[in-house]
């Protein structure tokens, strides 16, 4: 959510920012309504002076026998009473439709973001690793032969539908074990805090992290008001909420394994076969919260903690700059890593790092004291995946892949799946 004290102090700017990203000029619409608003707080409180001025009158009217005068009075007294209701309901009407239209605005983009309308105008700013040279025709993951077994879409079908997959054996394991060595990499080398956070969320967490009131139709919602999470983003921003954090406390980071839902409402006719894009998968978040002068550089610290995930598993990648046409909404810049898919001959992203600035943060009340005594201020928040499980397994199990239907797997796997090496093309870990 913006700060009106900015779009009150500086109307074009916060313009020419919404405009970089496509928008439209809103300052004047926000604050008429703002200047409704205020002028409505001010009548209601000159209504409540007049009032108590009266009240004090009543009384010395009545005392001195004045009945005309003391009628007078408390009938200005009830007069200002209904004034003033109705003053406040009208401030409290226009106070929730300028937070609800605030909160319909996307975040301004950093001024080192790139001009663009789509995922064309990205600038790519780094690249690691070269795609491999195949002596044979590359599939798809789910056309692997050793992969086949273990990735059972039929049976998901009937259980639940399309875009669902049920992975059995060592696919099954393969993909625990992506799971687990993103873990114990974050905690062990990057000190983030392994947390573990629920799945289902109250409506107000949603707000938090801004995937309502606008993107309601990209999550689920159970009958009891209850969100199932699109990633735990949205848990592990939201700790912080309504909290007011010691400076010496940050930054904090951490990162969860998770189920995450989405009900992929924008991707009609894409990527309909395999797991790239499914309704419920797995992935590993991290997020970070930092003071505002820390945020832009946790950005890079983050991305590279994705991007050594990817270096670990020898799969190539190449990393990204999202255009401001192409950024999500609460982002002020954000990082797209794209892998390596020698079965679709492309890159295609694996992770996303954002940084937010204090957009989340005024969502969700969240600040800390700068020092001892201090007004408190909003933090920063960052998010990024690291990374999704579902994809990265695609990325293993394709890069991988040989000739003969097997595939080889990352050394730094091997210890997690009891020091086998490679899928077999009979779908055996060996």
């Amino acid at each position: 959510m913006h700060d009106i004290r900015m779009i009150r102090d500086n109307p074009q700017a916060f313009d020419a920012a919404l405009m970089r990203r496509g928008g439209s000029a809103m300052s004047s619409e926000i604050l008429a309504l703002d200047e409704a608003r205020r002028t409505c707080i001010t009548a209601a409180e000159t209504a409540l002076a007049d009032r108590n001025a009266a009240s004090k009158q009543v009384g010395a009217a009545k005392a001195r026998g004045d009945e005309a005068e003391f009628e007078r009075l408390r009938a200005l007294v009830s007069e200002k009473k209904q004034e003033i209701a109705q003053l406040e309901e009208d401030a409290k009407a226009k106070d929730m439709a300028l937070r609800d239209l605030l909160m319909g605005i996307p975040n301004l983009p950093h001024a080192d973001v790139p001009d663009g309308k789509d995922e064309d105008d990205n600038i790519e700013i780094h690249r690691w690793g070269t795609p491999p040279k195949l002596d044979f025709t590359a599939v798809e993951h789910f056309e692997i032969p050793s992969v086949v077994p273990g990735m059972d879409f039929t049976t998901a079908a009937k259980l639940s539908g399309s875009r669902f997959v049920v992975l059995r054996g060592a696919v099954a394991r393969i993909h625990r074990a992506l799971a687990q060595f993103m873990l114990d990499t974050h905690v062990d080398q990057n000190e983030l805090t392994e947390t573990n956070t629920p799945v289902l969320v109250l409506e107000e967490a949603m707000y938090g992290t801004g995937q309502l009131p606008k993107f309601g139709e990209d999550s689920y919602r159970t009958r009891e008001g209850w969100w199932l999470i699109p990633t735990s983003e949205v848990t592990l921003t939201n700790t912080v909420a309504g909290d007011i954090l010691e400076a010496a406390d940050l930054p904090r980071r951490m990162c969860a394994h998770s189920l995450c839902f989405r009900s992929e409402a924008g991707s009609a006719g894409r990527d309909t076969t395999g797991m790239l894009r499914q309704h419920q998968f797995e992935k590993v978040e991290m997020v970070s919260v930092t003071k505002p002068d820390e945020s832009r550089a946790e950005l890079d610290r983050m991305t590279a903690c994705a991007q050594g995930i990817l270096e670990a598993l020898g799969l190539p990648y190449r990393t990204v700059v999202l255009c401001t046409g192409d950024m999500g909404a609460g982002a002020q810049r954000t990082h797209d890593i794209e892998v390596w898919l020698p079965g679709q001959n492309a890159y295609r992203e694996i992770s996303s790092c954002s940084v937010c600035g204090d957009y989340q943060a005024r969502r969700m009340n969240a600040r800390f004291r700068p020092e001892a005594g201090a007004k408190p201020e909003y933090v920063h928040t960052l998010n990024g995946s690291g990374l999704a499980v579902g994809r990265c397994l695609i990325a293993v199990l394709e890069n991988g892949q040989r000739a003969d239907g097997s595939v080889e797997l990352p050394e730094v796997l091997h210890r997690y799946l009891g020091g086998k090496s490679r899928l077999t093309a009979e779908g055996v870990l060996a």
